[in-house]
């Protein structure tokens, strides 16, 4: 043990003693809002055009029926069913965003503990304390390379705390040893990988492989590979060529460790009111206020100027992309009285006359004053009327963030709205009283009834 590292000692033990240690009260039911979020992510991303040819792909590899994945007939190996699900819960922007580490850990964490939890016929309350974990890891590996040296190097932040994060969940799940652990994080090393180059993506499918159905499959790979014997590096965490050296030249792998059991980052992890990028939430929120509050609406607003973070506006602009199309997004909401999901997915309306003529009198500004602002992703929507009334409203802390969480009424509104896309209303209701009380559950296999085509 002299040459392995404090900090993988350390990660390694906890993560092999995880399904022994209870949630704080208040842990596990923030935990059960993202798991319900991230489960209604997955079954609305069901219908979307990742999520089929995810499904498709999947049927056709085959595999042990260890695992199911979501809305569909098809049981297969727990790899291949994170990696499938993984697809469908960032088929499009409905999913978890944890901001501090630039990760998206619900679409990548939840495939791979369900497809786990599966595979090893655990219990409810064993998923739940998997899933924190899963979340703790996936989003503190970005804060130890530093999510800005991912990012500099043209990396994908998204794909490589959450192939650890996934590893994680599994390994747990799979109650491997202190040994072995090491052995799946030296294999979660040697996977992790995504290129910056997914922002170019028009269809959501790279994009969906990156964010959840890589990190998903390669972090079930690992747990699957050292459970079956497989050996390997003891620290892939120090010493020579080690990850945290390949990745950043600056970590501080110090962070993985620090506070861990005492901090528990899904407590400071978003959930979207909205179904669209996460930099458009303030916008939407701020627009539904303005139309609120005064009744603006597509015939009395003569212009309209959206105003984000400088460094946000090219991912939010005229993209092929709906739910990430500011101006499309805003003059959709203007013309339907909110925001649906069915607006977000709708391709064919990003060219529809009516919409684009609304579209002509609003304009997406990069305002340096929200650059760098506490709480971050802020912002500002104006309005000019045409009886010259000048209307603004600046949203600070998003709903649904950790500066200004959804109470659980809420989360369950949003999930159920996703969930009735395909399940029954009996479907719905069992799903969602099966994860508000999922410490009663005794084997994860139970959902599968619930979400099965």
């Amino acid at each position: 043990m002299d040459d392995i590292s404090h900090v993988m000692k350390d990660v390694s033990e906890y993560i092999s003693e995880a399904l022994s240690k209870p949630l704080p009260d208040e842990v596990a039911e923030k935990a059960k809002h993202h798991l319900l979020d991230s489960i209604a992510a997955m079954v609305s991303g069901s219908t979307l055009k990742p999520g089929r040819y995810a499904v498709q792909y999947i049927r056709e590899q085959g595999g042990a029926p260890e695992a199911q994945v979501i809305n569909s007939d098809i049981l297969t190996s727990a790899v291949n069913a994170a990696w499938a699900n993984g697809m469908l819960a960032h088929a499009d922007e409905t999913d978890d965003s944890h901001a501090p580490s630039t990760s998206h850990p619900g679409c990548v964490v939840t495939p791979a503990a369900l497809a786990a939890a599966e595979r090893e016929n655990a219990s409810g309350a064993e998923l739940l304390r998997a899933f924190v974990l899963g979340y703790d890891i996936c989003c503190r590996i970005n804060r130890a390379v530093g999510s800005h040296n991912l990012s500099n190097a043209h990396r994908a932040t998204y794909s490589v705390g959450g192939t650890f994060g996934a590893a994680s969940a599994a390994a747990a799940l799979m109650k491997l040893s202190a040994d072995e652990v090491r052995h799946v994080f030296s294999y979660a090393g040697q996977q992790v990988s995504g290129l910056g180059s997914w922002r170019r993506d028009t269809e959501h499918i790279e994009k969906a492989f990156v964010f959840g159905g890589m990190p998903a499959r390669n972090g079930v790979a690992a747990a699957t590979m050292a459970a079956a014997g497989f050996t390997a590096v003891d620290d892939v965490l120090s010493g020579p060529d080690n990850f945290f050296v390949a990745f950043s030249p600056e970590p501080d792998p110090e962070q993985l460790t620090h506070a861990l059991g005492e901090h528990f980052e899904v407590m400071v992890t978003n959930i979207k009111r909205w179904p669209v990028g996460s930099p458009i939430q303030a916008l939407i929120s701020s627009l539904t206020a303005l139309m609120d509050e005064h009744d603006v609406t597509p015939e009395n607003a003569a212009s309209i100027t959206l105003r984000l973070p400088e460094r946000v506006t090219g991912l939010v602009g005229d993209t092929p992309m709906p739910d990430i199309n500011a101006r499309y997004l805003a003059a959709a909401t203007l013309i339907d009285g909110t925001l649906t999901f069915e607006a977000t997915q709708d391709y064919e309306r990003l060219h529809d006359p009516e919409l684009l003529k609304l579209k002509e009198r609003i304009e997406l500004v990069g305002d340096s004053r929200l650059n760098d602002t506490d709480p971050p992703r802020q912002g500002i929507v104006e309005v000019e009327t045409t009886e010259g009334e000048k209307l603004q409203h600046h949203t600070k802390a998003v709903r649904g963030t950790a500066d200004n969480p959804m109470p659980k009424e809420e989360v369950e509104d949003k999930a159920r709205g996703l969930l009735k896309l395909v399940l029954t209303p009996d479907e719905e209701d069992a799903m969602v009283e099966g994860i508000w009380n999922i410490e009663e559950v005794e084997s994860v296999r139970q959902f599968r009834q619930h979400l099965k085509s």
